[in-house]
């Protein structure tokens, strides 16, 4: 299923300084695949995203330990057997540091997490296998070593793209410091240098996006893959604070049951800027009478708000049915609606901006 204004309208912009092209929405596994959902409705969701301009897809060694992987590779498979769509076609995205199940079953640990050069290079390994890819696009260091010396990180991933795993390699919940670091020392080595962070991004959290990294925009034009532009799902507008209707999402447990406990305890939600419940669910409807002046839903209109920063380079999105691809692919042909008047509309409901300048450490 595809709709021929959403195709017609996919905006692609180069992953950060290559000259790579990836669609300005996209598809990932989180959540979803392998727990939610088998591999036909997985199957359903991803050519419903390419039929849509789609051809950036994500993963992570961790997810489902190693089950979304699985999944998205026997969806690949029918892709390029079935359909007849080119590998060529496809930028796939996978992220190393946590591991897999095997981590969690192993009697010996130690070398089964982070970004030693064996953990990258066996991640990779692993990774592909299940992916059924000679290759992925893009890798990522799912979050920062402090116990890896830089350099071995630096160097292993140059390693894995020299002999062919990866293509461009980059950082995910990286600080500023920490990423310009790995930048200066490729430099410094001659090797290849991170192009691309992923980062959560949405209109509830924005200071690490819009200020940390505001430098490195400037003096790498590093990319972003961005993820959570939902806020996980509350900015969809579907969670309510009437926690037992099951037609609520918090009703659902599973992989929201986190959320439910957070939001039940009162104490706040972990991971975004804005913590205090009631006043997220305020913003929220404050937010819904712009999405209607729009002919949009909450949720296309959060997509298209994170998709108009320029410094965006793709937003990840996600689903569990191909109906919501279809819903959230839609956010597209919004964008030329965000006037810089509605842009202060919805500023004045966030009231979040970031203060510049902001002083963030940076090494050389």
């Amino acid at each position: 299923m595809s709709s021929s204004s959403t195709k017609d309208k996919m905006i692609y912009r180069y992953l950060g300084r290559s000259g790579l092209k990836i669609s300005v929405l996209s598809f990932g596994a989180w959540v979803t695949f392998g727990t939610q959902m088998g591999e036909d409705e997985a199957y359903a969701c991803m050519k419903t995203a390419y039929d849509n301009g789609c051809n950036f897809f994500d993963n992570a060694e961790v997810y489902a330990n190693g089950k979304a992987e699985e999944v998205m590779g026997n969806v690949l498979q029918r892709f390029f057997k079935d359909d007849g769509i080119q590998r060529s076609d496809l930028v796939i995205c996978t992220k190393i540091f946590w591991g897999t199940a095997n981590y969690h079953s192993a009697a010996n640990k130690a070398n089964l997490k982070g970004l030693s050069r064996k953990h990258l290079i066996e991640g990779v390994k692993g990774s592909l296998k299940r992916l059924q890819l000679d290759y992925v696009d893009v890798l990522l260091a799912h979050r920062p070593d402090p116990n890896t010396p830089m350099e071995e990180t630096v160097r292993a991933f140059n390693w894995i793209i020299e002999h062919g795993y990866a293509f461009y390699w980059g950082t995910s919940e990286w600080s500023n410091e920490d990423i310009r670091h790995a930048c200066v020392l490729a430099e410094k080595l001659n090797l290849i240098a991170p192009i691309v962070e992923q980062p959560q991004y949405n209109m509830l959290h924005r200071t690490r996006f819009e200020a940390e990294y505001n430098s490195l925009y400037k003096d790498y034009q590093y990319g972003t893959t961005i993820w959570s532009p939902l806020a996980s799902g509350l900015l969809s507008g579907k969670y309510t604070k009437d926690f037992d209707n099951k037609d609520n999402r918090l009703g659902m447990g599973g992989s929201y049951s986190w959320l439910k406990e957070q939001l039940e305890s009162g104490e706040g939600l972990n991971g975004l800027e804005i913590k205090n419940v009631d006043t997220i669910l305020d913003k929220i409807e404050k937010l819904k009478p712009i999405a209607k002046k729009l002919n949009a839903t909450l949720a296309q209109l959060a997509i298209a708000w994170t998709a108009n920063n320029p410094h965006v380079t793709t937003v990840i999105t996600g689903a569990s049915r191909s109906s919501q691809v279809m819903e959230n692919f839609k956010a597209i042909e919004i964008l030329d609606k965000l006037t810089p008047e509605i842009m202060e509309e919805i500023e004045n409901v966030l009231q979040n901006k970031p203060k510049f300048p902001l002083d963030w450490t940076t090494r050389n």
